[in-house]
């Protein structure tokens, strides 16, 4: 262990030195450089528009799938891709026979936003989810992720990660930011962000703060529709807007715009702000001074082809002030259309010439011009190195939080008759086993949902006849979601069992301590996610190996309220 944090932190110190020898990624992309002029001059009038265009690439859809998108990077020479789900080797191989094909180096992008783990989540590191590191209360810890993340991108041959979400969420039926975002308060999602963002850029990626300009107060799914946000300008500075502009006047790379309609920046009917010039080239260019990238978010969601299909969403993202277009519905469409947007003079062709040397200069500040093909030997032990494991335990350990009291977590005694209830899972997992292993004498419950009210009653008294209760839940649902889905019965058993004699550990979304009655335990411990590194933490903390400094990211209710942590 003393060897592994050893490395860690050689690995941590040498990176660091290198970045600072980086040029600034904003100042570099609006200077002039000798190699973008170079490329430049040498592409068609089609080359030019397609640098601008990102294309969807996976390696678990086949073959044929494979096949296809070469073919595409062939014939179009596209500016790059959006990398999404396969496996580490696969993609190397992929990425390889990709960036062959195409005469200018390709940029990989990827939505990373807990690390490789997000789109490869069974063969890499996944980091915590955003709204659990919006729990840590030490920013560092969070730029070392950023630095392990980046260095993991570069070793699969990656170069732009769509992260951070500095959405704020303060609708906690958002279906679609939620634990994605670092929580409720624009002060902690703006320094959560910036300590990401910082140990990417200075691990050498470009990272791109989203969903401009604010996509955590929906209750609509811009994937599915076109979600409408009716706020004033005035609400929009100074909560949705804020860590963008913090983080712009901290030299933020790059901002994706999210798909909605936001009548005080734009009346046009049914226009997503994605596409719109008055909120990319007015608000973010203008008035905010952001200098560098922009990107769309995904072209070929709903919410943006829902009222402008066949193209004119593409031609609408360029004449708004674009600089990257993420997955075009028909990217060889998507180019025409532009070229003649060009010709009849709706585009300004300095405008889009100057667009395509920043996407040039972004990949020569990334050392595209020396590409090097990714090396498959070791690649997957790379991918999943011991510090990067010890980095997630330590985000983990730090981000549990403690409500109400720890008196109980204190007094807790191994020796004494314990009973380990579980609800949302069948059979043990890491924190029952490593209680289980700790404890003199315990006896384990497990509550599917299934019990009928008899069964649960007999349950209750058996489990009341213990000295100590520990009342587990688990949300075992692929995305922790606000409202759990345990029924009415089980919650009435819940109530019975929260009582004094009672610690609760919770594995859930934090908003879920709205709607679980668990109030009246003793100690209740906010775990966050049902992850095992999560459960290991929560364990350390309730035998008393850690101490709990994490604090409430979110205001849940009028009991349980941001920042609260004991």
């Amino acid at each position: 262990m003393k060897k592994a944090i050893f490395l860690f932190w050689m690995l941590i110190v040498c990176t660091y030195a290198s970045a600072q020898q980086k040029v600034d990624f904003v100042t570099f992309i609006n200077s002039k450089h000798a190699w973008v002029d170079s490329v430049f001059s040498k592409l068609t009038p089609k080359e030019r528009i397609a640098q601008l265009f990102l294309v969807r690439a996976h390696t678990n859809l086949g073959a044929k799938y494979i096949d296809s998108v070469a073919l595409v990077i062939q014939k179009e020479q596209l500016g790059g891709l959006v990398v999404f789900q396969g496996g580490p080797v696969g993609h190397a191989q992929m990425l390889n026979r990709y960036q062959k094909l195409s005469k200018v180096p390709l940029l990989v992008t990827y939505d990373g936003e807990w690390g490789l783990g997000m789109r490869l989540p069974d063969s890499t590191i996944s980091y915590p989810y955003q709204m659990t590191l919006g729990a840590i209360q030490n920013e560092h810890l969070l730029y070392e992720m950023g630095l392990q993340v980046a260095k993991d991108f570069k070793r699969l041959g990656m170069h732009f990660n769509f992260a951070p979400v500095v959405d704020i969420n303060n609708n906690p039926q958002n279906p679609v930011i939620n634990f994605r975002s670092f929580g409720d308060s624009k002060y902690n999602v703006t320094r959560k962000a910036k300590a990401y963002m910082d140990g990417m850029v200075n691990g050498g990626i470009i990272a791109s703060l989203k969903h401009f300009p604010g996509h955590g107060d929906t209750d609509v799914d811009s994937h599915h529709d076109l979600p409408q946000l009716n706020f004033s300008k005035k609400r929009l500075d100074t909560l949705e807007i804020f860590p963008f502009r913090e983080l712009i006047k901290a030299g933020a790379p790059a901002i994706m715009v999210a798909h909605m309609n936001i009548p005080a920046l734009d009346a046009t009917p049914n226009i997503p702000s994605s596409i719109s010039r008055k909120v990319v080239t007015d608000l973010l260019r203008k008035e905010l001074g952001f200098k560098g990238l922009t990107v769309t978010d995904a072209m070929d969601m709903k919410g943006v082809k829902k009222f402008f299909p066949n193209g004119e969403a593409d031609v609408m993202a360029i004449e708004a002030g674009h600089d990257l277009l993420e997955i075009s519905e028909n990217s060889a469409r998507a180019i025409d259309l532009v070229e003649k947007a060009v010709k009849n003079g709706r585009l300004k062709q300095a405008e889009l010439d100057a667009r395509v040397k920043r996407v040039l200069a972004a990949k020569y500040w990334l050392g595209l011009h020396q590409y090097r093909p990714v090396g498959l030997q070791n690649l997957f032990a790379d991918l999943n190195s011991p510090s990067s494991k010890l980095l997630v335990q330590r985000l983990a350990e730090a981000s549990v939080t403690v409500l109400k009291a720890d008196k109980k977590i204190k007094g807790f005694v191994k020796s004494e008759e314990t009973a380990i209830v579980s609800l949302g899972i069948n059979k043990p997992q890491d924190f029952e086993k490593g209680l289980t292993e700790q404890l003199a004498k315990s006896t384990n419950f497990f509550i599917t949902g299934k019990e009928t009210e008899e069964e649960l009653k007999d349950l209750s008294k058996q489990i009341r006849g213990h000295a100590q209760i520990v009342l587990v839940i688990h949300d075992n649902r692929p995305r922790p979601k606000s409202e759990s889905d345990l029924s009415d019965a089980i919650k009435a058993f819940v109530n019975k069992l929260a009582g004094r004699r009672t610690i609760t550990v919770m594995f859930t979304n934090p908003y879920a301590l709205d709607n679980v009655p668990i109030y009246r335990s003793a100690s209740i411990i906010m775990g966050y996610q049902n992850d095992s590194f999560m459960q290991k933490a929560a364990l350390k903390v309730l035998l008393g190996q850690v101490r709990a400094s994490g604090k409430l990211p979110i205001s849940v209710n009028r009991k349980f309220q941001f920042a609260d942590g004991i």
